[in-house]
């Protein structure tokens, strides 16, 4: 007699569904950009979404009880000069969150009490170094105030953003940086590059940790820290185009610790790690489905749980903090599906119980939306790690304080009337007009000299 023996799991039968129709969104005008980012990112209040616009970048902020279909002309956030590239919630201020653009800007924004309502163009603080494109930002998971973001120029800077001050500075890559990833107490920093090389870095001095050879193909491959496992997972491509995840020692990314073929298809795939249950979500731009792995201490060091298939494709996804899932349904995970059609379809991952008590087993103590460091304590060497909370009795937010930024920063975010962007075609098309008649006039005027000169010239000529 023969039999299987299954492995025991809490989360092997975890399914997801997705929200009618009416309570998701629908009518956004994503953007159309080509770099593999998830153009989108979740809160507990909010859902922002990266737009397609011209004369600027431009990204669309929306309730999240504002379902259903979104009006073409609700207010946005328009402070950008180029295309924006990414954008991220603050996990410790719901109203607060970061993006970048071609324009070589990272701009934090506060969004008002209640939403947008009006459109904003006035970030917070505008913080300027990189000198190419800026392809990524990702918030510091403990300490106030400090962002990180990476650009096209191949740095990574660590910015302070109630002084408006870069205070770190990370120049050992060669090529574009993919992604970033922060570990458990925000001590070190994991990257994926174009050089095919992943990195664990310390954060703050910038030194290179531990480094190996990551995927071998040329598309690019994301990274995420697995939370207090001090293990990496990676999601990237081999040299036969084929793709496939890989499971890392932090502490030695020389060889990974196993590396599996997923499946054939093209598109970039993004990882989300859930630290309380240890499980990654796995979405593949261009997919229509979403995987979902367990991670664990021992080989194989990761298993496939089960997948989430639908036939629309998805262009990002946003990945919504533990403390705003409805834990009395024993909801573990929700995620915000981005499609090429404007649509954003809400998918809820749930474990089936039919019990009506809270379930300690599957909400253990979750991250807190607290930093509980200060940016100087941190970059004085001081490390903590993220405080945590119980979901039993629900979570209620603590009373947030205004983000108090330096009189110096403030001014260096404030764009004159006459050096801002123009807004839409008209504007644009009103400057270029101007812009033509200032060089014609400016031409005019060189040959005129250019003929006074000549005649000064032959007069001095005619004297000597």
């Amino acid at each position: 007699m023969s039999f299987r023996i299954v492995r025991q799991s809490k989360f092997r039968h975890v399914f997801g569904t997705a929200q009618k129709r009416e309570k998701c969104y629908d009518g956004i005008r994503t953007t159309k950009n080509a770099w593999d980012s998830p153009f989108c990112s979740v809160n507990s209040k909010f859902l922002a979404v990266v737009l397609e616009s011209a004369g600027g970048g431009s990204f669309t902020v929306i309730n999240l009880e504002n379902t259903g279909r979104v009006d073409l002309n609700a207010p946005k956030v328009a402070g950008h000069a180029s295309a924006v590239l990414d954008i991220k919630f603050c996990p410790f201020n719901d109203n607060l969150i970061a993006s970048c653009s071609e324009d070589c800007t990272v701009k934090v924004w506060e969004i008002p009490e209640g939403g947008l309502t009006d459109t904003m163009t006035q970030p917070v603080v505008d913080l300027r170094g990189h000198q190419r494109r800026v392809g990524v930002v990702e918030w510091h998971p403990t300490a106030e105030n400090i962002l990180y973001s990476a650009g096209f120029d191949y740095m990574i800077y660590g910015w302070n953003i109630a002084t408006g001050e870069a205070v770190t500075e990370i120049s050992c890559h060669t090529d574009t940086i993919y992604c970033m990833s922060f570990s458990w107490d925000g001590a070190l920093l994991a990257t994926t590059s174009k050089d095919k090389k992943i990195r664990v870095i310390d954060a703050r001095s910038g030194e290179v940790v531990s480094e190996g050879a990551s995927h071998a193909g040329a598309k690019p491959a994301r990274v995420t820290w697995c939370g207090t496992m001090n293990k990496l997972f990676s999601a990237g491509f081999s040299k036969m185009n084929e793709r496939q995840y890989a499971v890392w020692d932090a502490t030695n990314v020389e060889k990974p610790l196993t590396m599996e073929m997923i499946d054939t298809s093209s598109g970039v795939l993004f990882p989300f790690f859930d630290e309380d249950t240890k499980m990654i979500y796995l979405a593949g731009k261009g997919d229509g489905n979403i995987r979902y792995f367990e991670i664990v201490d021992d080989r194989p060091y990761c298993h496939f749980l089960s997948e989430y298939r639908t036939s629309t494709p998805q262009r990002g996804v946003a990945y919504m903090p533990k403390r705003a899932l409805n834990v009395g349904d024993c909801e573990i995970a929700r995620l915000y599906k981005l499609t090429p059609k404007g649509f954003v379809e809400v998918v809820s991952f749930t474990v089936p119980r039919k019990a009506t008590v809270f379930q300690e087993d599957i909400f253990p103590p979750t991250k807190a939306d607290e930093a509980v460091i200060s940016a100087e304590d941190w970059l004085a060497g001081s490390n903590a790690e993220p405080k945590m909370v119980s979901l039993k009795d629900g979570y209620t937010p603590p009373a947030r304080a205004k983000l108090q930024v330096q009189e110096a920063a403030k001014k260096a975010a404030e764009v004159p009337a006459a050096d801002a962007p123009p807004k839409g075609e008209k504007e644009l098309l009103k400057a270029w007009h101007a812009q033509k008649k200032e060089i014609e006039a400016l031409q005019a005027q060189l040959a005129t000299a250019s003929i006074k000169i000549r005649t000064l010239e032959t007069q001095l000529g005619a004297s000597s």
